[in-house]
């Protein structure tokens, strides 16, 4: 199985960008939903993707850890490199690929564990070794929700609102990710919340503590560029 490395320069590569999808074309049997697909999503940076419905926003966003293996009759073609290292490759385990790519999907899908253990749990059971509590805070912190978990953190994730319960899950996938895709999951954040809340989240302290690696990308569902929050919180904005 090959290994998902840190990024080197080499001449066919550019460590500056986290991803770059290079002629891809994802088809649900004989239907082609994107077609020669080329894009480069910068390393260090929020990348939003914005377009009408249908358009396939959603299929390239899951096309990144490879999500797209789970729909049946769904096939790629063309590469999508990470880190120089084609993530469909013969060699590639797609767990390995969810673990360094993560995605928060529109709707909240806490763990059936405390608001504690949705965050301790993954690090735990990966080998963490430092201040659980300190990285539960600092997690919970840098998704906007701390304020108001902190004093219930043994209580059920499934006791938060919806809203509350969509940045827990940005919490626990946030860390230790190098890549967060997120997928209209401003959706369940209420107005003004909605724009504030994801700017927060994947604005100027979204990869604070990560490294210069960490990278975002998002979509917008949204018609307009000039009422998107997208605006506000990316770098670069591709319209699909």
């Amino acid at each position: 199985m090959t290994t998902l490395q840190q990024p080197q320069a080499t001449e066919s590569y550019n460590t500056d960008m986290a991803l770059a999808l290079q002629n891809v074309t994802i088809s649900y049997g004989n239907f082609e939903a994107v077609k020669n697909v080329y894009c480069e999503i910068p390393r260090g940076k929020v990348t939003a993707f914005i377009g009408p419905s249908g358009c396939g926003k959603s299929t390239v966003l899951r096309s990144l850890n490879r999500m797209n293996d789970l729909i049946e009759g769904c096939s790629l073609k063309g590469s999508i490199l990470f880190g120089g290292v084609d993530l469909y490759g013969p060699r590639i385990d797609p767990v390995e690929v969810r673990r360094r790519i993560g995605m928060v999907f529109q709707q909240p899908n806490p763990f059936p564990k405390s608001i504690y253990e949705n965050i301790a749990f993954g690090a735990r059971i990966n080998g963490y070794t430092g201040d659980m509590d300190e990285l539960v805070e600092r997690s919970l912190r840098q998704a906007a929700v701390w304020d108001e978990c902190k004093d219930k953190l043994n209580e059920s994730g499934y006791s938060l609102s919806g809203g509350q319960q969509q940045r827990l899950c940005i919490a626990r996938t946030k860390r230790q990710r190098e890549v967060m895709v997120l997928e209209w999951s401003s959706g369940g954040l209420q107005c003004p919340a909605r724009c504030d809340g994801v700017g927060d989240i994947a604005g100027p302290h979204f990869g604070e503590g990560l490294g210069s690696f960490f990278s975002s990308v998002l979509y917008f569902k949204t018609p307009s560029v000039l009422t998107s929050p997208s605006i506000r919180v990316s770098n670069f904005c591709p319209f699909t």
